[in-house]
């Protein structure tokens, strides 16, 4: 994810301090939500074997299915950046998201 470890003393107000048995003895400080979604496009790309702009259709399909169930549509500007890495349009991107919630849907309802 891309934290980072600093000494209890050296936290700020956003970062997590851990203790043990009652004594604090390190801090982590995690990375905006906007760098964990470079940092994810960056490994899904590492994963491939290329960028994903090079990937087929279904491919970047799966792609924006699985950062869709890690949230990177709720952050600003996910979509743009998201539709960037993949050389589509956010058009793009919202149908891949629509399609997936459509045949989520047809599957509740016990259709296939």
């Amino acid at each position: 994810m891309g934290g980072h470890m600093l000494a209890p003393e050296q936290a700020g107000g956003d970062d997590v301090v851990l203790s043990w048995e009652g004594r604090a003895v390190v801090a982590v400080r995690l990375p905006h939500l906007a760098d964990s979604l470079e940092r994810i496009l960056a490994d899904l790309e590492r994963r491939h074997g290329r960028p994903l702009a090079e990937l087929d259709r279904r491919a970047k399909q799966s792609v924006v299915r699985s950062l869709e169930t890690r949230g990177a549509f709720t952050l600003r500007h996910g979509v743009e950046t998201v539709a960037a890495a993949l050389g589509v349009s956010r058009f793009t991107v919202y149908n891949y998201i629509n399609a997936q919630d459509e045949k989520r849907a047809r599957e509740s309802e016990g259709g296939s």
